[in-house]
């Protein structure tokens, strides 16, 4: 196994995901730096987006999705693209609110920057109007 201090950007991403979809959040916090550049942008009733920095600030945003939405009724990863220590995902995936029983189809765009195989910039660029949709009532 390819050690922390070593892993690529492309092993720090596909750690993330592995991570993400065992839901392993022990492994999930790991990839992440004590400080993280973390971003989600969207409309207020969006329970997930806005900004954070640390580990326990990333678990709380993880820890919302289970409380709040079914399982991926889909998932699919589109479209990599890696430089240096960043890396660019693009995915599609369709979620259903508990609250409103109403699904939406996240079309969205992941940012990564990985440094000593830790990521130190999350920022995630997804579709906040069909999100924001499915919230409301």
């Amino acid at each position: 196994m390819t050690t922390t201090a070593t892993r690529t950007t492309d092993e720090t991403v596909d750690a993330f995901f592995a991570a993400f979809g065992a839901g392993d959040s022990e492994a999930l916090l790991g990839v992440f730096a004590d400080t993280v550049d973390f971003h989600v942008g969207g409309s207020p009733n969006v329970p997930w987006a806005g900004s954070r920095s640390t580990k326990d600030e990333i678990a709380e945003f993880y820890g919302l999705f289970p409380q709040l939405l079914s399982g991926p009724e889909s998932f699919e990863i589109t479209t990599r693209v890696t430089q240096d220590q960043d890396a660019v995902v693009i995915a599609n995936c369709v979620f259903e609110v508990i609250a409103t029983k109403k699904k939406f189809t996240n079309r969205y765009a992941l940012h990564f920057t990985v440094t000593d195989g830790r990521i130190v910039r999350y920022h995630m660029y997804e579709d906040s109007y069909a999100i924001h949709e499915a919230f409301t009532a």
